[in-house]
């Protein structure tokens, strides 16, 4: 039930931010957000502090929202880069990492075999992924001929 509840809590937060705005608009700085720094110390960035690893392979199924048969996927992610496979869909991909926090780590993913455009049944998406123990919660978005598509799922590692 609880991965269900995050699997469902990733979805709603896409959606959310598939129809918002700029999100600046919508969340404003809260308590825990750094203040302003000084003028001295402007200009240099600190990294957040680094959350569980996400390296290695994983495993598990994705369910797109609006459907009922999930479909297997695999995703490994190492020093060199990451990949993704949909053996159920005929279709690969190689993601690149775009940004992370404390909590989630941020991908785009272009597709590189089964792309839809090709005749395939992969469009390129987004993928923010999370760590929650020995389980990887995975949110996919992206778009088809202007519908949107989003997926979710908790993988496992091999």
């Amino acid at each position: 039930m609880l991965h269900a509840f995050r699997a469902c809590a990733v979805a709603s937060a896409l959606l959310a931010l598939a129809a918002s705005g700029p999100a600046t608009a919508q969340f404003p700085p809260g308590p825990d957000d750094r203040p302003e720094q000084p003028e001295a110390a402007k200009g240099k960035r600190t990294a957040p502090a680094p959350g569980p690893s996400i390296n290695g392979s994983w495993s598990g199924e994705l369910t797109q929202v609006g459907s009922t048969t999930p479909y297997r996927f695999e995703l490994v992610i190492n020093a060199k880069g990451a990949e993704t496979k949909y053996p159920d869909l005929a279709c690969a991909g190689k993601l690149t990492r775009v940004g992370s926090s404390k909590s989630y780590t941020f991908f785009v993913e272009v597709i590189t075999k089964g792309q839809v455009d090709k005749g395939g049944r992969c469009p390129d998406g987004t993928i923010t992924v999370a760590r929650q123990g020995d389980e990887l919660t995975l949110g996919w978005f992206g778009t088809v001929q202007g519908n949107t598509i989003i997926a979710y799922g908790t993988l496992r590692k091999k």
